[in-house]
């Protein structure tokens, strides 16, 4: 069993940036591709980006790419997601998630396991 703790959620300006930061309960460098999804209220949860066990590939939605970094700390069983230049649209809560293999994220019900999410809020 894998717990998924996410820190690192507020409010923000736009044109801020925020550094989320998902910690794991234990290794998982050696077993699990990392995500970060986000749901903002009324919608279905989405992808935003995903980083594989080697942090050698990543994958970015269409709607952060040149604004949000994903990376992780495998010695320190942490993701982290650099988010600059939010918008009001960026509003949502924001979910770490593992997954066996990057190709997982595709489907919400194949993640491995999720965190409890941390709120990210973007004032205009």
């Amino acid at each position: 069993q894998v717990q998924l703790v996410e820190s690192g959620g507020g409010l923000v300006q736009a044109g801020g940036s925020l550094r989320l930061s998902c910690a794991a309960s234990r290794r998982t460098a050696l077993w699990y591709a990392m995500g970060w999804f986000r749901q903002a209220p009324g919608k279905e949860r989405e992808l935003v980006a995903t980083i594989n066990r080697s942090a050698g590939n990543t994958y970015y939605a269409d709607s952060v790419k040149g604004r949000f970094t994903i990376s992780r700390d495998n010695a320190e069983n942490t993701v982290y997601l650099q988010m600059n230049n939010l918008k009001p649209e960026d509003t949502a809560v924001y979910y770490c998630a593992a997954a066996t293999d990057s190709s997982r994220f595709q489907s919400l019900n194949s993640v491995n396991y999720w965190g409890r999410g941390t709120q990210v809020t973007v004032s205009s």
